[in-house]
């Protein structure tokens, strides 16, 4: 297991709340932009594009993630430190999110107009620059027997953020875009400045960690990239498909409120389940959340009553919690300190993969519960799969 930089196996919670304001900065952005970018394409007659810009940079994401968490070890590795980069992103995704902000106001000549998807795609990729690399560095705040519970605040912060969606959503619409994207902007800023104010240099030491080579065998790491594609397949198929099912017994709940209760129900599971995920370990917790979710993604297809379904719900959200619970753990506690940066790309990269696909499937053939389910059976066995050869390897070594 890779061990913190913390030579007292102390948590550095100042440096863990410096991460988390970043990360919730991220999250707030990321639904900003997923919120207005179809509009912003429609009311530049750009319709045909907006279904598929979200699916062509979702596999650009699965190709340069990984390769941006390489790049951030080494600099890691180099410089002591993965702020730079990090600052560096920020600022890049402050600037184009001010600039589509700008043009977005503007009546563009049709022969211009390119340029919004162009500037959108730019984004997502300087957000990129920074994402991995800013979870990459609780290896260096965490030791990882207490990783299961400081991810338990982090994924109690994304599940509450992703909660109140509709309510956000609104807020959203109130504002408008450019006010949107400069007070998105402002908030990446003010979330880098607090993690470094947070971040005093000499947490920043890299790891050390004994009991591995400094380079992890290169199955393993597409072991860990298949586990993304796999688990952001299945997470996708639950919020893109069941939703819906579930509206079909509860029709006085909206599709986008059950999507919310069940990130709800994830949230606050995150809370008793931080000890328990620990005891399991991340290995099992991941078994036991997506099998989980498969199984009662079966059930839905079955269901007709109103009552199983608010069941359902809260069973969904907390199979979730227990994947979200251990995506950290898994891929940090398989590698060396020295490609954190390189593991988290790689689930990220795979995770996007996962989603790209799932939009590929709903717009060209469209996916019914039935067929979703059966593909969410696919992937569970795929992460088995995945999971035990890394066990298998780990003994190995």
């Amino acid at each position: 297991m890779v061990n913190s930089c913390n030579t007292n196996r102390e948590i550095l919670w100042r440096q863990v709340w410096g991460l988390a304001a970043l990360l919730v900065a991220i999250i707030l952005c990321w639904m900003a932009y997923t919120f207005y970018q179809p509009r912003i394409l429609q009311n530049l007659e750009l319709v045909e594009l907006a279904g598929w810009l979200g699916i062509v940079q979702g596999l650009i994401v699965a190709v340069i993630e990984p390769l941006n968490g390489g790049i951030s070890d080494r600099l890691q590795q180099r410089l002591g430190s993965r702020l730079p980069m990090i600052s560096t992103g920020v600022l890049l995704a402050g600037v184009i999110f001010v600039s589509v902000s700008l043009l977005a106001n503007h009546n563009l000549p049709t022969g211009m107009r390119w340029i919004i998807p162009v500037l959108m795609t730019a984004w997502v990729m300087a957000m990129i620059i920074f994402r991995g690399p800013t979870i990459a560095l609780l290896t260096q705040f965490v030791p990882t027997t207490e990783l299961p519970q400081v991810n338990a605040i982090l994924v109690l912060i994304f599940g509450t953020v992703g909660a109140i969606a509709p309510l956000l959503h609104t807020l959203l619409d109130s504002m408008g875009a450019s006010i949107t994207f400069m007070l998105g902007a402002i908030a990446l800023v003010l979330g880098a400045y607090i993690l470094q104010l947070f971040t005093p240099k000499h947490t920043l030491i890299p790891a050390i960690h004994p009991d591995k080579s400094a380079t992890a065998p290169s199955i393993l790491l597409v072991l860990i990239f298949i586990i993304g594609l796999a688990t952001g397949f299945e997470m996708n198929l639950l919020f893109g498909i069941f939703p819906q099912k579930l509206q079909t017994q509860l029709t006085g709940l909206s599709v986008e409120l059950i999507a919310s209760e069940i990130l709800l129900v994830s949230a606050i599971a995150s809370v008793p389940l931080g000890d328990w995920t620990a005891d399991l370990g991340a290995n099992k917790s991941m078994l036991l959340g997506v099998g989980t979710m498969t199984g009662l993604m079966g059930l839905t297809v079955l269901n007709d009553s109103s009552i199983l379904a608010i069941a359902l719900i809260l069973a969904f959200g907390v199979s979730l919690s227990f994947i979200l619970m251990s995506i950290i753990p898994l891929v940090l506690g398989k590698l060396p300190a020295t490609q954190a940066g390189l593991g988290i790309g790689l689930y990220l990269g795979g995770s996007a993969g996962g989603t790209a696909i799932v939009s590929l499937l709903m717009k060209q053939i469209g996916i019914t519960s039935v067929a979703a389910f059966l593909l969410a059976e696919v992937a569970c066995v795929a992460v088995t799969l995945c999971i035990l050869l890394c066990k298998k390897l780990e003994n190995r070594g």
